[in-house]
């Protein structure tokens, strides 16, 4: 039977064991705000070749195409836009998965494309990553004990043998699982448990950045919120610098301090989670932000749809000039022969205005797609279940009766047991597991 996700808070000893692990190991710690990771001119082509002996490149696939960014210490950093639009690839070159083709990731200073052997090994350690799939980012023979723990058989150093065992029992206790859990497979979990099994396993290390793929993408919206919180909790326990990939908008912005659009594979806009959301100025974030779905039957009567027209252009054969021109309304011939730089445009540079942020367009606009909050209050019935808003999620357990519960995994109700199976004393639904702290306490 599936362990239930919960939404445990973690312990405070093991907090402290890892934090001052990771003191211990560190050299100058960066203050907050400092550039800890800065990227110029990434780039990313996949040939295209033609023969089978004797094969000749006929082109290439511009998965990304001169990303440029910065991410501070202790900052999260957003990543939003279409499937395609090369977020992941530029994960895959952050851990150095996959080599770049051209620029520069320099993380405290140094470029990481250059490393190799030790050099990068050291590097990779502190730059660690969340994958998206909770499913097939975790051998299926190994037990979340030997899921965990492997990142010590690489870099012995920061686990001695004997140790090792509490380690990872204290960072299960930390991402909200029962250490007892160290000897299970991962299908005896469901997929918000997995996930944190993955999230647990990024921590090992004491890393000061977390690469987080659309890592909450394949889970349910009440286990969605659990983990993001999660997430939220770790960045201040430990310091830690996130670069968070996703589709769902609002999830981004909850979570972000700092949030680029990618379109194409580059990054067209870029700016604090108020300025993107509130005062779009690019016709690419405009209309993404016009299709996000609006729950108030007010706000939706009030907004404005933008239907972008056309397909997305192939990879393989970008248009020239600005290549969000083929479906954008405001296109003129200048967005055909020139290639806009993504800087603050020149109408709003003498400014002080929350437009004022760096946009790839030559005739960025601000624009109002969604109306704010408070234009739209209306007041709420005495019974109406309290709504979520940016910073108030809630903890886990709030979160997750926010949404309404879906059945278990294996297609009855989360209450159920096999047959033929006891159920655990204390075993409770998503905001409960079995054998939890209280149980243990009582």
């Amino acid at each position: 039977m599936h362990a239930e996700d919960t939404g445990r808070g973690g312990s405070a000893g093991g907090s402290t064991l890892l934090s001052g692990a990771r003191d211990a190991d560190r050299g100058r710690p960066y203050a907050e705000g400092d550039p800890i990771l800065e990227v110029r001119g990434l780039v990313k082509h996949f040939p295209l070749t033609r023969g089978i002996l004797f094969q000749k490149q006929i082109g290439a696939v511009k998965a990304v195409d001169g990303v440029d960014f910065d991410l501070a210490a202790g900052e999260t950093l957003g990543i939003v836009g279409e499937s395609g639009c090369g977020k992941s690839t530029v994960a895959k070159m952050l851990v150095h998965l996959e080599p770049p083709t051209g620029g520069v990731i320099r993380y405290k200073g140094d470029d990481v494309t250059k490393l190799s052997g030790r050099a990068l090994k050291a590097v990779r350690r502190n730059i660690q990553m969340v994958f998206q799939d909770p499913y097939t980012s975790l051998n299926p023979r190994m037990t979340v004990g030997d899921i965990i723990g492997e990142p010590y058989e690489i870099h012995p150093e920061v686990a001695p043998k004997g140790s090792r065992r509490q380690k990872v029992q204290d960072l299960l206790d930390v991402v909200g699982l029962n250490p007892e859990y160290i000897n299970r497979y991962p299908h005896q979990f469901s997929g918000g448990q997995r996930q944190r099994i993955g999230i647990a396993r990024g921590l090992a290390l004491n890393p000061e950045i977390i690469v987080a793929d659309e890592p909450v993408s394949a889970l349910d919206v009440s286990v969605q919120a659990q983990v993001v919180n999660l997430l939220d909790r770790l960045q201040a326990e430990f310091s830690l610098s996130f670069i968070f990939i996703a589709h769902d908008l609002s999830i981004v912005r909850h979570i972000s301090d700092r949030v680029g659009v990618m379109y194409l594979g580059r990054i067209v806009e870029v700016g604090t989670d108020s300025e993107i959301y509130d005062h779009p100025t690019h016709p690419y974030t405009q209309a993404l932000l016009s299709a996000v779905p609006v729950p108030d039957p007010t706000a939706r009567a009030h907004r404005e749809r933008i239907i972008l027209h056309g397909d997305v252009p192939s990879p393989a054969n970008i248009p020239s000039g600005c290549r969000f021109r083929t479906r954008c309304w405001k296109a003129q011939e200048r967005c055909e022969l020139e290639v806009p730089l993504l800087a603050v445009p020149a109408v709003f540079r003498d400014t002080e205005t929350p437009a004022r942020h760096d946009s790839a367009c030559h005739f960025a606009e601000e624009k109002q797609v969604v109306p704010t909050e408070g234009l739209l209050e209306t007041p709420e019935p005495a019974d109406a279940p309290p709504s979520l808003h940016k910073g108030d999620l809630g903890d886990a357990g709030t979160a997750a009766s926010a949404a309404p519960q879906e059945p278990g995994e294996s297609g009855r109700p989360a209450e159920s047991a096999e047959p033929g199976e006891p159920r655990a004393s204390g075993e409770a639904g998503e905001t409960g597991e079995p054998g939890s702290r209280d149980d243990r306490e009582r």
